[in-house]
């Protein structure tokens, strides 16, 4: 599957991993991403990939990733504008670390995470990067009804491909109840959407990145970095997100790649 003349939807695309992957599409002759992201300097972002790439092929939507409306129109934009989306890569993610049983050491009562918490990063971790796959889905099985498709076969060529954003922490990580919860639910819904999705010509597949460099990692503090997940890496570093960039545009391309692929840096979580 060849990303030129491809349109493809990155949320999350103003920093870390979903930043990184709109400019490796970019070297790869993609012709237009919609760059999705809460904060307001996705349109600096935007700029500075355009003119890194010489060309006009980054198009900003700020907005909330769970807001179903939003989704809607961002698909609708990017598609009038440049054609039907057959890439997608919703990598917008929240971390709310914090262990699930904590005692008051003056009451002796026991804390339990809070459910609000957990609720907030299911809805921005598992159920929209789920809808943001599905609304592309939906439109490339619409397209190919209105044509007289039905199944698809291989002689047509890939229709579409998603990725997923998983993390090692879906092997479990301590503190990371809800983080790791999400990041888990991931690889069955993406099971499931391989199965139902190549009806209709579309591939599905998670990665699981490692400790990245991103913003998220950065906000644990350098120090814990130091002490708490490098000397548990193999690689003795944190990955770079273009190294993540890399492989998701692999899987992305790759018609044989199917399933989970762990990008790890071989970590591994002590116990």
């Amino acid at each position: 599957m060849e990303f030129s003349n491809r349109v493809a939807v990155i949320t999350g695309g103003g920093s870390g991993i979903g930043r990184a992957v709109a400019s490796a599409m970019a070297r790869r002759g993609v012709a237009a991403v919609a760059l999705v992201d809460m904060s307001e300097a996705i349109e600096d972002v935007a700029d500075k990939l355009n003119a890194e790439a010489g060309r006009a092929f980054a198009i900003p939507f700020q907005g909330n990733a769970t807001d179903e409306r939003f989704r809607t129109q961002v698909f609708d934009s990017i598609s009038g504008r440049y054609g039907p989306v057959s890439l997608c890569v919703p990598a917008a993610g929240i971390t709310r670390d914090d262990l699930a049983i904590r005692i008051d050491k003056d009451t002796g009562k026991a804390r339990i995470y809070p459910q609000e918490q957990f609720k907030l990063v299911v809805d921005v971790n598992l159920i929209a990067p789920i809808y943001w796959a599905l609304e592309m889905i939906g439109r490339i099985a619409e397209h190919r009804h209105a044509n007289g498709l039905k199944r698809w076969n291989a002689e047509e060529g890939v229709q579409g491909s998603v990725v997923f954003i998983g993390s090692i922490s879906s092997q479990g990580n301590r503190g990371q109840i809800s983080y790791a919860s999400t990041k888990a639910g991931l690889e069955g819904a993406a099971a499931t959407i391989m199965k139902e999705a190549i009806f209709h010509g579309v591939r599905c597949g998670v990665i699981h990145p490692g400790f990245t460099d991103t913003p998220m990692v950065r906000q644990m503090g350098m120090d814990y970095v130091q002490k708490n997940i490098l000397p548990y890496t193999q690689l003795g570093r944190l990955i770079r997100p273009e190294e993540i960039a890399d492989a998701i545009c692999f899987m992305l391309a790759n018609s044989a790649v199917s399933g989970e692929l762990w990008v790890d840096a071989g970590w591994h979580a002590p116990a």
